[in-house]
């Protein structure tokens, strides 16, 4: 698959904007400490994705009912699906100036229906990458790579699961609508997006 950006400009890939407050002091001191830790960029976004994948625990899996979406109450609450987790590794990433856009992909959501899941790409050695912080469980092992992509999950077209192609600078606006709307977990699993509009 070919990853499309949405904007030809690349800087759009490393600003800030409301969900993804790489300005605010708890994301840039949260970068800060993990810059510290590391010898290089490369090494710097996999200890961040690291970070966000296994000290973030996705809210389904430890119960957590709140509903997180800025990259900085992500950080500071420890909580958050995978799109507020994705908004907290792109915030990181960029504070380091490693561009880094929100990607989509629709999988079945285990009760008969579809929902979106939200994930990353980075940008390395001029190509995109994508990665998945959602957090491991029992039969989900996603990893940092450069080198082939090592994601929680791959889409079965034939149950009409599918990757977007689409890199987004933003937020996708059905996405956040949904998480901003929703006054906790349960509400929002009853809201989640089950498809994304073309932006193409």
């Amino acid at each position: 698959m070919q990853l499309i950006q949405d904007t030809a400009d690349l800087s759009a890939y490393l600003a800030a904007d409301e969900a993804i407050d790489h300005d605010h002091p708890v994301v840039r001191q949260t970068a800060a400490r993990l810059a510290a830790e590391v010898a290089d960029s490369y090494d710097y976004a996999r200890v961040a994705y690291e970070f966000v994948r296994d000290a973030i625990p996705h809210s389904q899996d430890s119960g957590d009912l709140r509903v997180t979406w800025r990259a900085s109450d992500v950080l500071t609450l420890g909580t958050g699906i995978c799109y507020a987790k994705s908004h907290a590794l792109a915030a990181l990433l960029r504070a380091e100036d490693i561009p880094t856009a929100l990607c989509y992909q629709r999988l079945a959501d285990g009760e008969g229906g579809l929902a979106v899941h939200g994930l990353v790409a980075v940008r390395f050695h001029g190509a995109w990458h994508r990665q998945d912080p959602r957090g491991n469980k029992p039969g989900v092992d996603a990893r940092f790579s450069l080198d082939g992509e090592r994601l929680a999950w791959i889409p079965d077209p034939s149950s009409q699961e599918m990757d977007y192609p689409v890199l987004y600078a933003e937020p996708h606006p059905v996405v956040l609508a949904a998480l901003r709307s929703a006054p906790d977990r349960p509400h929002l699993w009853k809201t989640l997006p089950s498809a994304l509009p073309s932006a193409l």
